[in-house]
């Protein structure tokens, strides 16, 4: 029987799960979405799969979210194995590609991938992405540069939006204006 492997990683938002197929990262659930509903999830994307708790496999990607938000990581290296649609992949894909600091419109994603007119369909697969902060759905804003939709919440979001600008060496908004300090949530 294939493996599984998941573990519990602290940042600023608070505790998120890692999980991971033999391929790379498959999910990390924010602090908000329950461990047991995410692992029940997991077995039945991956079906026959054997689910095991190993602190120590992977520490690679902990080591990458520590850097990143402690502003010495820009660009995510760890391998990943998000399952989804072909069209998911494909806006996904560009997510990834979307500069540390910056952000898309969903409009400008949908061009990306050759699908004009598709943002409604964009921003399902930005709600759909299994790896959020990795693949950076949190750049992605509405056509007039407003805030919306996360499946983390615009407070966490925002926070994000605002660390990547503040390393990025750009002017940062107001970062507690949403209860959000500089040290995290």
């Amino acid at each position: 029987m294939k493996k599984i492997y998941y573990s519990f990683c602290q940042t600023p938002l608070g505790e998120v799960l890692l999980v991971f197929t033999p391929r790379g990262l498959c999910r990390l659930a924010l602090p908000h979405e329950p461990a047991d509903g995410v692992l029940v999830s997991i077995k039945k994307t991956y079906g026959d799969y054997h689910l095991i708790e190993d602190s120590t496999k992977y520490n690679g990607v902990k080591i990458e979210l520590e850097r990143y938000f402690g502003g010495e990581l820009k660009k995510f290296s760890c391998p990943l194995d998000p399952s989804g649609t072909p069209f998911q992949q494909k806006v996904w894909k560009v997510l990834r590609m979307i500069p540390f600091g910056q952000t898309r419109s969903y409009g400008e994603v949908a061009l990306k991938i050759g699908k004009p007119g598709a943002a409604r369909a964009v921003g399902s697969a930005c709600a759909r992405n299994p790896i959020p902060i990795l693949v950076s759905c949190h750049r992605v804003v509405g056509k007039d540069g407003s805030l919306v939709g996360y499946g983390g919440g615009l407070r966490i979001k925002k926070y994000l939006l605002e660390l990547e600008k503040e390393r990025a060496g750009e002017q940062g908004g107001c970062t507690d204006c949403l209860g959000i300090s500089k040290k995290g949530l």
